[in-house]
């Protein structure tokens, strides 16, 4: 089938850098960086609809529903960075927020040949996952045309799922497809068709608030501090000492020991400081309030 690209902004030339190849170094980085200044302002254009996506993600979480980015190439692999990076930074499971990429795994490393082109492998992925209507799909492609990231949707509607697309053609297939179209409208790239530039950076800043909005509400944030961490290097660790300290206002040792006395669960130790609590009993009252740190303070006041 004959793909007419010129019509698609995301592939048109863009009249700022015609000349970008007879730049001296420095000017030629400065006419990318003041491109790249427009994304975030494009970003902000959709925050409505990213909103939208957030709040229903946040309930489809609390039914057991899972996350499903789904795209192909830098798309993708900007759909399985975000995803991979859930669990150690909110200690979620490392199955509720997958990202699927066209050609599978070995795809993240190079590109496979016709992959984008199979529509059908789209549903398919989303079949072995046993993706079902409590789970919500985030289609992602730059051209908002790509078959692998339609036939993922289309399938995901049919099973009755919640449907969103990030697209940087606005009107695209992928948008008139989706119940939450986010259109991101950063223009040509400045190098035409080169995708994985502006398109890629406002990708980005959206699948970051996805989550990190869906996790804040779900109560994986505490003030600004990322209270559901996972400790798995020297780094982390300490993090989790920072962490405490800040929000207790105790000392590193007392942190410590606090964490030392709940597997390292900055949650309850955190509630057991500034509750006088047992670890037990910080456990529980967290429980009891769906692991809101707040709201839990405010059952113990109470």
């Amino acid at each position: 089938m004959k793909i007419n690209l010129s019509k698609m902004v995301t592939e048109s030339r863009n009249p700022a850098s015609a000349e970008i190849d007879t730049l001296p170094t420095l000017d030629m980085l400065a006419l990318i960086n003041r491109e790249d200044q427009q994304v975030p302002l494009a970003v902000e254009a959709t925050l409505p609809e990213v909103a939208k996506v957030v709040d229903l993600l946040v309930e489809a979480f609390a039914q057991g529903g899972r996350l499903i980015y789904c795209g192909a190439g830098t798309s993708g692999r900007l759909g399985i960075l975000d995803a991979s990076e859930c669990p150690p930074t909110y200690g979620t499971p490392r199955e509720q927020v997958i990202g699927l990429i066209a050609g599978g795994n070995t795809a993240i490393l190079q590109a496979v040949e016709n992959a984008e082109d199979n529509a059908e492998m789209g549903a398919q992925d989303l079949r072995n996952l046993d993706f079902n209507a409590r789970d919500l799909l985030v289609g992602i492609a730059a051209s908002g045309r790509t078959p692998y990231v339609l036939g993922a949707m289309a399938y995901a509607r049919s099973v009755g799922a919640t449907v969103a697309s990030i697209s940087c053609n606005p009107g695209s297939e992928m948008s008139k497809a989706a119940d939450i179209a986010i259109e991101p409208r950063v223009g040509p790239e400045v190098v035409t068709g080169s995708s994985r530039m502006k398109a890629g950076t406002a990708q980005k800043l959206i699948l970051n608030m996805i989550t990190t909005g869906a996790m804040i509400r779900s109560g994986k944030v505490y003030s600004n501090l990322m209270v559901d961490v996972e400790a798995t290097n020297a780094k982390l660790l300490q993090r989790q000492v920072n962490i405490v300290v800040e929000a207790t206002e105790c000392s590193s040792e007392r942190a410590e020991q606090a964490l030392n006395q709940c597997n390292r669960h900055c949650k309850t130790a955190i509630v057991m400081i500034l509750g006088d609590l047992s670890a037990q009993e910080a456990s529980a009252i967290l429980a009891k309030n769906n692991g809101f740190i707040r709201k839990a303070l405010q059952g113990i006041k109470a």
